[in-house]
This record gives structure tokens, sequence and C-alpha cells, in this order.
């Protein structure tokens, strides 16, 4: 069983709270962190709480909504330990997590609708991270983090 941190902001709340409940049925652990409702609120802190969740192991994923996925995606990125992508289609959902190991997916609630989100979120849990040479540029993003050169030998 996948436990699953979920939050979004005002324009991707009810998606979230629809992912929720479907990953819920399909046997994985989800957790709305955050409000989740359609008052307004800023997508950097619904973010924040998601990305931490992930990073000390509370969640083993995590999946953001807000209205194009990419001001989340920035927010989260910057805790360290977080690979989050923006998708857009099932095909970018598989490869962000099996060439990137994404550990958080963000969605945009207002470009795709919820069957595409539903089918995006299928194709990224069913993902499993290839390793080999995508473990090395993991490895170099794990430099970056730690203000090393990621050309530098480790």
């Amino acid at each position: 069983m996948t436990k699953i941190a979920l939050s979004a902001d005002h324009r991707g709340a009810e998606a979230a709270r629809a992912i929720a409940d479907r990953l819920q049925k399909k046997g994985h652990q989800p957790e709305l962190v955050g409000a989740c409702n359609d008052e307004p609120c800023d997508y950097p802190e619904r973010a924040f709480d998601v990305a931490t969740a992930v990073a000390d192991g509370h969640a083993d994923l995590g999946v953001l909504i807000c209205g194009t996925g990419i001001g989340m995606a920035i927010a989260a990125n910057k805790v360290p330990g977080i690979r989050a992508a923006v998708v857009h289609d099932e095909l970018t959902a598989q490869l962000s997590r099996t060439h990137n190991n994404a550990n958080i997916l963000c969605l945009s609630a207002d470009l795709l609708g919820l069957a595409r989100i539903e089918k995006i979120v299928d194709a990224w849990l069913d993902a499993q991270f290839e390793g080999g040479r995508h473990q090395r540029r993991i490895d170099k993003i794990h430099a970056i983090e730690r203000g090393e050169d990621p050309r530098a030998p480790a």
C-alpha cells in the first residue's frame, strides 16, 4: 500500500478530493494535506506541506494540483530530495517515474480535466524507476542539492 500525500490550491481542490477517493478505492493510502477546499489559498503552502511529507518519509509519493501545475512544481522542488514533475499526459507521467524517479506529480486542473488526471495518476503510479544510467543522473541532482558541481567526480 502506497502512502500518497495530496494537496491543491483552490483551482485543483475538487480534483484532489476526487483523486484521493479514487486512490483509496484502489488500495492506496491517500492523505489530503491542507484545506483542499474551494477557498482561495496560496499554492506554495500546499506544495511545501506535501513536499516535506515526502522528503521526511511520512508519505511515499505526492500529488499536487493547481491551475497549471507549474507553480506547485517550482515550490515543491525547493525542498531537498524532491523531484516534482509537471506532466500533461500518460507518457510524460510514465517517463517522469521511469527516467527521473519523480516523487511528486504536479498537474493542471485548468487544462486536463478529471478523466485525464485519473489516467495520468494511474500511469504514474504504475511506472517504476529503471535505475541504471538514470540513477547516475539522479545522483547528479543530489549533488546540486548539496551545492556541488554535478560534473565533479563522486
